[in-house]
């Protein structure tokens, strides 16, 4: 089955879903000489953020949606070529699984440096707006929009199961390796040098420094003063903006990916907010991670361009699929 780039989509809508808003901010205490540093960035709502230097090696939403649109159209005419001319453009493949564990668990993730909607802590502590129209929209926009394959569709879309041996014909012609949904994956990536480089390459340094950043001691004297700022306030003391997000004691019992939203969820929810915002920790969070990214692309600096010179060549042959190239 084809890479679904578009997935990150809904990581990035979650999470700027929970970025913005503004408060009256007369509580929150004052950044430390230490967040007011030339380079650290003053952030108080996700739009402060700056863009990160590995962005331009990494793909875009718009991206992602417009790779999958390539590949479905690519798919779907290998599988009118084997005769199944009604076959959908953007297929139901997730089956009976739909979004139930992607979109849940999606919901509850978070940054490094937590949350900064004000509002949003005020109404919906660590959980989100349970309003199941505004759910259904959202899962809507991200479910596949063509009916189920069928199962002699299954076969030649994503080829024939382990052990079935060979390759089977149908209309006079062998199923392609992996099925049509391969072959169109393929097609997009004939120019490319070295796909799995290019998809795997930048996230798995971004992970690799988001752990050096957290080992940071100014990340880590940061979070320790937004926990003794929470602590002050009668809250428990957590290790960071991510641990208080992910206590268990908010979800427990929950199945939805939801919280119960108590009185000292709300609470807490506010006083880490407040505390986060009026600390600049997501500004030094941010500045610190810039830095060790701008390291990591000067010591690096031509498996970066490798990759961005194939994701290039990607987009290249999505524009001719979708024809836009000229």
């Amino acid at each position: 089955m084809k890479v679904r780039w578009g997935v990150l989509a809904l990581v990035g809508a979650v999470l700027a879903g929970c970025g913005g808003g503004s408060g009256t901010e007369a509580d929150d205490p004052s950044p430390p000489g230490y967040a007011r540093e030339p380079g650290v960035p003053r952030v108080k709502s996700e739009a402060d953020i700056p863009e990160l230097p590995f962005a331009r090696y990494e793909f875009s939403v718009d991206d992602s949606k417009r790779l999958s649109e390539a590949q479905n159209r690519l798919q779907r005419q290998c599988m009118r070529s084997f005769g199944f001319k009604d076959f959908p453009l953007d297929p139901d493949t997730w089956g009976g699984i739909r979004m139930a564990s992607h979109y849940e668990s999606t919901l509850v993730a978070v940054s490094p440096y937590g949350t900064l909607d004000l509002e949003h802590a005020r109404r919906w502590g660590y959980g989100f707006d349970p309003d199941p129209a505004r759910a259904e929209r959202q899962k809507a926009e991200f479910l596949p929009k063509g009916r189920k394959v069928t199962r002699r569709e299954e076969p030649v879309l994503n080829g024939p199961e382990a052990g079935e041996g060979g390759r089977p014909v149908v209309n006079g012609r062998k199923i392609p390796k992996g099925g049509c949904s391969a072959e169109a994956e393929r097609r997009t990536e004939v120019a490319v040098a070295d796909p799995t480089r290019m998809r795997d390459y930048v996230p798995q340094r971004t992970e690799e420094i988001g752990k050096a950043v957290a080992r940071d001691e100014r990340v880590r004297r940061a979070f320790r003063d937004w926990s003794r700022c929470v602590a002050d306030r009668g809250f428990k003391r957590y290790g960071s903006p991510a641990r208080a997000f992910t206590d268990k004691a908010w979800r427990k019992g929950l199945e939805d990916g939801n919280t119960r939203r108590t009185e000292r969820e709300l609470a807490t929810a506010v006083a880490d907010v407040e505390c986060n915002r009026g600390l600049n920790v997501t500004g030094v969070w941010w500045a610190v991670t810039a830095e060790k990214q701008r390291d990591d692309l000067r010591r690096n600096k031509s498996r970066y361009e490798a990759v961005r010179k194939d994701q290039d060549r990607l987009r290249a042959a999505v524009r001719e699929v979708l024809g836009e190239a000229g």
